[in-house]
């Protein structure tokens, strides 16, 4: 969750290999193990309780700031309020306005301890979230193309 324009979709098409293209989030979105939802969600108090509700069927949520934003919308301590695992993910770090050193302090003054910093538009830090996310038995996607599952993909 995050404000309008830090990137959630970005990042969620990223997460899912898809080709990155702008699309305004209208309503809460369900993509098999990643819930994208749209930013006034959490700007918005009267439709903030939707978040919570959902966050109660997702196992991490994720506050997202955008690096070249000019303020944060989570208020200090908010991360404690969750019943789950919450991570911090800067988004838009290869901005030219990027502040990532205030998107961190910010996460951070959240509740937050993890965070990760990402570019989705080249793909820098995905590899990190994936790793984080990954349950025993799960095949992350660069691993799955070095390690053939049978002899015929080798020749």
């Amino acid at each position: 969750m995050g404000r309008v324009g830090c990137g959630k979709t970005t990042l969620t098409q990223a997460l899912r290999s898809e080709k990155i293209h702008y699309h305004k989030t209208q309503y809460i979105n369900n993509y098999d193990v990643v819930v994208d939802t749209p930013g006034e969600y959490a700007e918005e108090r009267t439709l903030a309780h939707a978040l919570a509700l959902y966050s109660y069927e997702c196992q991490v949520v994720a506050l997202l700031v955008a690096s070249n934003e000019p303020y944060c919308i989570f208020p200090p301590g908010c991360a404690g309020t969750s019943n789950r695992p919450v991570i911090g993910i800067v988004t838009k770090i290869n901005d030219k306005n990027a502040n990532v050193p205030a998107a961190t302090t910010w996460l951070h003054m959240t509740g937050i301890s993890k965070i990760f910093y990402v570019d989705s538009t080249t793909g820098e830090g995905l590899a990190e979230i994936f790793e984080y996310l990954a349950e025993e038995g799960d095949t992350l996607p660069w691993l799955a193309r070095q390690f053939p599952q049978n002899k015929q993909e080798t020749t």
